[in-house]
């Protein structure tokens, strides 16, 4: 029989409550980096991809409404006791581990691109909610600037895309082309505007000039402003850029081009050349966005040739595995060998006018 004068368990003491939600954004951050890498859960049943979806939105209101709740209670005077805000952080845990362990469920024979899109979601779900819980633990519960709200409608926002994502891999195969499309467009648009100017960098430096219209002297140079020769394109490199925009032209064609052939021909259930498809033409934009830094002034041919080299190739091969996809039921087709050959013509043209550069 226990002594009488032994000391009684001692109750563990709670941490304050906004040092608790400053726990609790801690540990919704540590599911991040788990959710990027984690793989589809194995299981032998058939997937069902109705419950999925249901299940999936179900979740996602679940997390939704504890984004509220934790907002209202937290955005008012009494702050919830220790006891009250450790019910709250464990019911936001719960909601947001029971999303991620539905987005697990979604198997890679669905399709990857189709995955990714659900990843990126629950990614954005996990992070605004971590958000949401920094801002609350820091920002007074009067704060005219109401972060709060904003995080919170970061959350919500989220959470609403979810009925949005597409349904199947087809789906999201087109939906993904559509995005790269847009991309290179804006990229040619950027740099067709900036060669029409004539000016590559109107309106980067126009506040510049006008705050220090009356105090130029040596010091420009010191403190990193470009001098004249670094503003402008020269005559060699106003020649360069033409074939450069007609590489990009020509990258967006082929984007448009295999986008109406998905479209028209994609089938769902060819899950894994779609895939392929969209892995190979996702290189497509990153490498416009190098090639059309690189046209900038102070133009390094080289840099220039080698990062149109690199589109070439890309495009070639994104050529080469729609060619031999389902997507394209004739691959005699004579859009793929007449877009090779405008390709092959800018490139030929780049390698002109920069071999003596790369003679030096």
């Amino acid at each position: 029989m226990a002594s009488a004068g032994a000391p009684a368990t001692a109750v563990p003491t709670l941490a304050p409550p906004l040092e608790q939600l400053r726990h609790l954004a801690v540990e919704l951050r540590l599911l991040l980096p788990r959710v990027r890498v984690g793989e589809a859960q194995e299981t032998t049943e058939e997937f069902n991809r109705e419950m999925f979806w249901r299940r999936l939105n179900e979740t996602a209101v679940m997390v939704s409404r504890e984004a509220t709740t934790l907002t209202t209670v937290f955005s008012q005077f009494p702050l919830p006791s220790p006891q009250e805000t450790q019910k709250f952080c464990e019911q936001v845990h719960a909601a947001i581990k029971a999303f991620i362990a539905v987005y697990y469920l979604f198997p890679k024979d669905q399709g990857i691109t189709l995955r990714k899109l659900i990843r990126g979601a629950t990614l954005d779900i996990v992070d605004g909610m971590a958000q949401l819980m920094e801002v609350l633990s820091i920002t007074p519960t009067q704060s005219p600037e109401n972060n709060d709200l904003i995080s919170y409608n970061s959350v919500w926002v989220a959470c609403q895309q979810m009925p949005k994502i597409p349904r199947d891999n087809k789906a999201a195969a087109l939906l993904m082309l559509t995005k790269n499309v847009d991309f290179v467009k804006d990229a040619y648009e950027e740099m067709e505007r900036a060669v029409e100017e004539c000016d590559p960098y109107s309106g980067l430096l126009n506040d510049t000039e006008e705050n220090n219209s009356d105090n130029h002297n040596d010091e420009d140079d010191v403190l990193g402003f470009p001098s004249n020769q670094d503003l402008y394109w020269s005559e060699d490199d106003q020649e360069l850029i033409i074939p450069c925009l007609a590489l990009v032209r020509a990258s967006k064609a082929c984007l448009k081009k295999i986008r109406i052939l998905v479209a028209e021909n994609g089938k769902k259930d060819q899950v894994a050349q779609l895939d392929d498809i969209v892995d190979i033409s996702d290189e497509i934009s990153p490498s416009v966005d190098d090639l059309a830094l690189s046209i900038y002034p102070p133009m390094c041919h080289l840099t220039v040739r080698i990062n149109s080299a690199k589109l070439v190739a890309v495009l070639k091969k994104v050529l080469e595995i729609t060619k031999a996809s389902h997507v394209t039921p004739q691959p005699e087709d004579s859009w793929i060998p007449l877009l090779i050959n405008a390709i092959d013509h800018c490139m030929n043209r780049i390698k002109e006018l920069t071999q003596r550069e790369l003679e030096l």
